[in-house]
Parts: C-alpha cells; sequence; structure tokens
C-alpha cells in the first residue's frame, strides 16, 4: 500500500519550501522602509525601493525568474531553453557588481518624516513598510510591543519588525542550508567516488580520513571557528560543508563499489574512457540517488546549526537578520519572556526543518526497491 501519509507530507513540504524560496527571493519588495514609489508636489515620481536595491537582490530575482522559464519551457529535445537562462544569469552577474546599491549610511526613517512633512501627494509602499534594520527611531514607543494591526508580529527590543526581520532571515536561512550542503555534496562525491572506484589503499585511507572527520563536533569547532575568526554567513558555510560530506561519501563508495565490476564500466574501460567520464557520466548518475536523500537532511541540519549559533549570540552580525537570532533576543533582553519574538521564528525554524525531513523521507521510500515493492502490491 503507497504511504498517502508520506505523500501530502512531502508535497506540504515541497509547498512549504517553495513559499519560502519566493520570501527570500523577493525579500526586499515584500519589506522595505523605502516607498515603492512616491510623486513630490511638483508631480515627478522616484522609485526609492528600485535605487537602494542590492546587486544580491537583482541577481537572486534574475535567477529565479530564469529558474521559472526553464521549467515551463524546458524540453528534453531541446538545451535552448538551457542556454537563454544560463546566459540572463551569467550577464546578470557580469552586471552585478557594477549596481551602485544603497549608501553606507541609510536614515531608515527619511522618507516616513518626509510624507508625514507633506511633501509627497502620493506614496505606495511594500506590504511591510519596514525594513529588517530599521529601528524606527521617528517612532520609539513601538519598541518590544507585541502584536498589532501595524506590526503585525509585533517588534524587537531594538525597535525593528518582526514580520520584516523575519522575512530578510528566511535568506540565510536557506542561503547556509542550501550551498553548504551543495558543497558537502561535492566534496563527497569526489571522496566517495574515487574510494569505491579504486578500491584497496585508496578506500583504505580514505576511509580513514572520512572516520577522523566524523569524530569532529561540528557544533563545538562553529564555536571556536567564529570565537576567533569572527561572524560571517561564509565561513560559516564553508565549515558546515567541509565537515558534512562523509555521509555522502559513504553512500557513494558503496554504490561505486557495487558498481566497478558491471559490464558497462568494464566495457568504459576497454574503449579507453577518461577516468572522469566513468566516474561521473556512467557511474554516478546509477549511484546518486541516496546522496539526494542525504542532501535533503543535510539541509535541515546546516539550518539548525546556524540557528543554534545565533541563539547563542556567535552566529551572524546584528545587521544580518537570522532565526536564531531573534530567539536570542526573547530571553537575552532583560525585560523577561517575549512569547512573540519567541513563538514565530521559533515556528519558521521548526516548519522548514520538518519541511525538509519530510521530503527527504519521501525521497528515500520512493528510491528504496523494497518499499516500491511493497506500494506494488
Amino acid at each position: 500500500m503507497v504511504d498517502i501519509m508520506g505523500e501530502h507530507g512531502a508535497r506540504a513540504g515541497i509547498i512549504w519550501i517553495g513559499i519560502l524560496a519566493c520570501i527570500a527571493v523577493f525579500a526586499p519588495f515584500l519589506a522595505s522602509s523605502f516607498p515603492v514609489a512616491l510623486q513630490l508636489r511638483d508631480g515627478s515620481w522616484e522609485f526609492p525601493l528600485f535605487h537602494n536595491l542590492r546587486s544580491l537582490d537583482l541577481l537572486l530575482v534574475v535567477s529565479f525568474m530564469a529558474g521559472i522559464f526553464l521549467a515551463v519551457f524546458q524540453r528534453r529535445a531541446s538545451r535552448r531553453p538551457v542556454k537563454i537562462a544560463a546566459g540572463v544569469v551569467a550577464i546578470a552577474a557580469l552586471l552585478a557588481p557594477f549596481i551602485p546599491g544603497p549608501p553606507q549610511n541609510i536614515v531608515w526613517e527619511n522618507y516616513r518624516v518626509r510624507e508625514v512633512a507633506g511633501e509627497f501627494t502620493k506614496v505606495y509602499h511594500a506590504p511591510v513598510p519596514y525594513s529588517a534594520n530599521d529601528r524606527m527611531r521617528d517612532h520609539p514607543e513601538d519598541t518590544l510591543q507585541p502584536p498589532s494591526a501595524r506590526h503585525w508580529l509585533g517588534t524587537t527590543v531594538f525597535g525593528e519588525d518582526m514580520l520584516s526581520r523575519m522575512i530578510h532571515a528566511s535568506r540565510v536561512a536557506l542561503t547556509i542550508g542550501i550551498l553548504a550542503t551543495v558543497l558537502s555534496v561535492v566534496i563527497g562525491i569526489i571522496a566517495g567516488g574515487l574510494m569505491g572506484y579504486f578500491a584497496g589503499w585508496t578506500d583504505l585511507l580514505g576511509m580513514r580520513v572520512t572516520e577522523m572527520v566524523e569524530a569532529i563536533p561540528r557544533l563545538i569547532l562553529l564555536l571556536i571557528i567564529t570565537s576567533f575568526f569572527g561572524r560571517s554567513i561564509y565561513l560559516m558555510m564553508t565549515v558546515i560543508g567541509l565537515l558534512g560530506w562523509t555521509g555522502n561519501a559513504r553512500f557513494i563508495r558503496a554504490e561505486f563499489l557495487k558498481l566497478r565490476n558491471q559490464d558497462f564500466v568494464q566495457a568504459g574501460i576497454a574503449a579507453g574512457l577518461p577516468l572522469r567520464s566513468i566516474l561521473f557520466r556512467h557511474m554516478l548518475p546509477n549511484a546518486i540517488a541516496p546522496v539526494l536523500v542525504e542532501a535533503s537532511f543535510g539541509i535541515a541540519g546546516a539550518i539548525l546549526l546556524e540557528s543554534v549559533l545565533s541563539f547563542l549570540g556567535l552566529g551572524l552580525a546584528a545587521e544580518d537578520p537570522s532565526w536564531g537570532q531573534l530567539l536570542n533576543q526573547a530571553r537575552s533582553s532583560g525585560t523577561g519572556f517575549n512569547w512573540w519574538i519567541a513563538t514565530f521564528p521559533g515556528l519558521a525554524i521548526f516548519l522548514t526543518v520538518f519541511a525538509y525531513i519530510l521530503v527527504g523521507e519521501a525521497l528515500r521510500d520512493a528510491l528504496d526497491p523494497k518499499l516500491r515493492g511493497s506500494s506494488r502490491d
């Protein structure tokens, strides 16, 4: 019997991850203190939100739209959509460094003060009219307030809008989870492939190195590194990726040990194919399934690690919003326990990690031949 709950759970997880990805990509358009458009008294129009976008914001939007284009127009018989999408993303990446971006010192309340002063005849705001780092100095009474009509999820101990900060924090969660997992998958595939294909001394030495890396406590090492080298999202991603490849390497090694004596591999060797072609073009597609499952769990683990570090106060810098950082504010502000600062980020972490686990479980069930056989019965 097919696991109906597993299928529905996986669909719910994919939907949540998709919604979160859309929120992360379009975060500056969903929550910003800069008006989308405004009309001055002389009739001229300005577009502050677009003038203050960073190069990363535009690159993410272009990449996201290229992915949508591929999903709609990609056909197996044609590579043209792939080339078009790749070309657009490449051009955007080349032009991104030349985009001016916002100024260094931003006065977040500038447009609100000017709007109250009557300098604009028309103003159109984002759905959440506050940026993640806007501490609303023009409204000090809004500091540490529970959810209200003005601030739907309340405000932080510094006066920042909780909903805006959570929207922008989704970028950090997905970026660390996905990029750290990609790095660990690449290292795991290369290391596991070499161990499984050559076996012998290569396998023996490789497994000893794998066991040594597995013995390193990731959380403690991350705490030490962030204490000595400072807070950096790129450093955090690199460390998580360099320590998380061992499971992928074991899976690929086991599959390659089974495949190395198969007829199609021996035929490739006899035909004189280069090693990289045998490993990554012919053997890897037949061995990648367990890695896909492990990658889903790896993303969930990376998000949890970042949240724990931020909760302990050793995560990202204060100007980089993080769900774990918000959880830390719920108990460290000296004002007692603030339920709204703890509830919403905690729920976001739980739903995101749970979504990736549901997807990973569904992938494991779908790729397990024993479960596939029982579902037919």
